[in-house]
């Protein structure tokens, strides 16, 4: 037996063996979830961090709602933004979300009957209050609501006592 019929042979011998581990995918499926799980997870807290998101986004539209109306029932102007705040503040503190910065502003087109008072709530919440993913920085929801002031309301005793009303 020549140096180079051996060479040969032991060549086909290494490649027998290295096919049988080319060919063998037992575990494959094993590594490549081990290696998918982290970023599948990431993606999962991702989806909830955007659905947070909108429930807040939702939450500050109906804080908007309730100052608005709340406003709508006061007698004076000052009253009015008042009452906005106040409502505002409830309404966030009951709906568990904590604002960085709330400025609630208030029209009330001196409150006549069948005018439209407008509430705009703005709230700055940190992200990472929102999910387990520590993501930094705040997002500014901010949402105007407006509501009718009753056309048959009563008027204040002040008006009526000044006959013009």
């Amino acid at each position: 037996m020549t140096a180079a019929s051996m060479l040969r042979r032991l060549a086909r011998s290494v490649r027998a063996r290295l096919g049988v581990f080319r060919r063998d995918e037992r575990g494959s499926a094993a590594t490549e979830l081990t290696l998918l799980t982290p970023l599948l997870i990431l993606l999962l807290l991702f989806v909830v961090l955007c659905g947070r998101l909108a429930e807040t986004k939702l939450r500050i539209d109906d804080v908007a709602h309730q100052a608005a109306r709340a406003a709508t029932l006061a007698r004076t102007p000052s009253q009015a933004t008042a009452n906005a705040q106040s409502t505002a503040d409830t309404a966030l503190a009951s709906a568990g979300i904590s604002c960085q910065s709330l400025a609630v502003s208030t029209e009330t087109q001196g409150l006549k009957p069948g005018s439209t008072v407008t509430v705009t709530v703005s709230c700055s919440v940190g992200l990472n209050d929102l999910t387990m993913l520590g993501v930094p920085g705040s997002r500014t929801f901010e949402s105007s609501f407006s509501s009718p002031v009753d056309v048959w309301r009563g008027t204040s005793s002040l008006t009526q006592a000044g006959g013009t009303g």
